[in-house]
């Protein structure tokens, strides 16, 4: 099981280390809390593609934590205000799709960090309550703490990435392999292995590297997380709690007809 510390996920990527994040799509919090008890330093709760709603993804949110993991949640498209709320509710991390420009890089910087860097609005009390921190200190630590990951995943994101990785407030960007592969298709593919979508995803660590800030993908699986870990992401995805339900499902039926 992971460290239970407060802010395990800054630390981490911080000191270097690539982490390894299970995905959690059902909107059941005790699955999303099963991926950390197995052994994912974080876990993510999808909002945005994901069943996840107020109720689970605050459930889902202690769940992981309390689990000694840290919980990072994806939300919905364009809902800023949902990024204000899952910190709150307590999560590490988040994840916002489809930021395209400087503007939309700074509206989810706002809403996720405290002034001056922000414009994020005090009430973290069950935050609080699950990291163990005092009112003062979840304030002097959590600009630095939280990981706002800005999902890169279209061509108006590419060219304004140096720009969108420049924000103050942006600690990093998130690839979608999928969406960008429609992208870089223009619609023709859905290809997230493409060869011009690894070369993209090579443009987009280098420009994160040289800004100092990480870099994350969606993966799905082990032997494509290692390949992005060498490309030099530092925050991958390794698969869904349904992919690898399906995946046991029919192993155990294969087993079976044998």
């Amino acid at each position: 099981m992971a460290s239970s510390a407060p802010f395990s996920l800054a630390r981490r990527l911080r000191a270097g280390e690539t982490v390894h994040v299970g995905w959690a799509t059902l909107g059941v919090p005790i699955l999303a809390e099963m991926l950390a008890r197995e052994g994912f330093p974080a876990v993510n709760l999808d909002q945005q593609h994901g069943l996840f709603d107020v109720a689970t993804v605050q459930a889902g949110i202690a769940a992981v934590r309390l689990a000694g993991a840290a919980p990072v949640v994806r939300v919905p498209l364009g809902d800023f205000a949902s990024v204000s709320r899952v910190l709150d509710f307590g999560a590490e991390g988040v994840i916002a799709p489809m930021i395209n420009t400087v503007e939309e890089a700074r509206a989810f910087a706002a809403a996720a960090k405290f002034p001056p860097l922000g414009a994020r609005s005090w009430g973290p009390a069950r935050a609080l309550m699950l990291n163990g921190l005092e009112m003062k200190d979840y304030l002097a630590q959590a600009n630095d703490a939280i990981v706002t990951l800005a999902m890169i995943e279209t061509r108006t994101a590419l060219d304004n990435l140096d720009a969108i990785l420049a924000t103050p407030g942006i600690d990093g960007v998130f690839v979608g392999p999928s969406d960008l592969s429609i992208a870089l298709s223009d619609g023709r593919t859905l290809d997230p292995h493409a060869k011009l979508v690894d070369e993209t995803c090579e443009r987009i660590v280098a420009a994160a590297q040289k800004a100092g800030k990480f870099a994350g993908a969606y993966t799905g699986s082990a032997e494509r997380a290692n390949e992005q870990a060498a490309r030099g992401f530092r925050f991958l995805a390794v698969g869904s709690d349904a992919a690898f339900m399906r995946a046991g499902t029919l192993a155990a039926l294969k087993g079976l007809r044998k």
